[in-house]
């Protein structure tokens, strides 16, 4: 009997890829600034919060190869980042109605 062992899978991507995935960084980064220097009234922090919700998701699928892992991981990944998003939600529930 052959014994199989378990050989990672390599995701080797061309350079062109990160070079697009950098680049929409960049573009979220002016976003970013844009947004911090305009008054968007209340909403300021929320916006800047979606947008750094995108950068983090492009780090993690691209540069963490997230996008190549099992369903179940990344599901799992979700858990921590929906409680960490009905805290911050709630906290701005409760600053905004106080």
């Amino acid at each position: 009997m052959e014994e199989k062992t378990a050989v990672p899978e390599l995701h080797i991507r061309n350079y062109r890829t990160y070079v697009y995935v950098w680049l929409a960084l960049l573009v979220l980064l002016a976003a970013t600034i844009y947004v911090a220097r305009v008054n968007f009234t209340g909403y300021s922090v929320v916006i800047n919060l979606i947008i750094a919700t995108m950068k983090a998701a492009l780090v993690l699928a691209f540069f963490m190869h997230l996008k190549y892992e099992k369903r179940l991981f990344k599901l799992l990944l979700f858990v921590p980042i929906l409680t960490i998003s009905v805290i911050i939600g709630l906290t701005f529930f409760d600053i905004w109605y106080r």
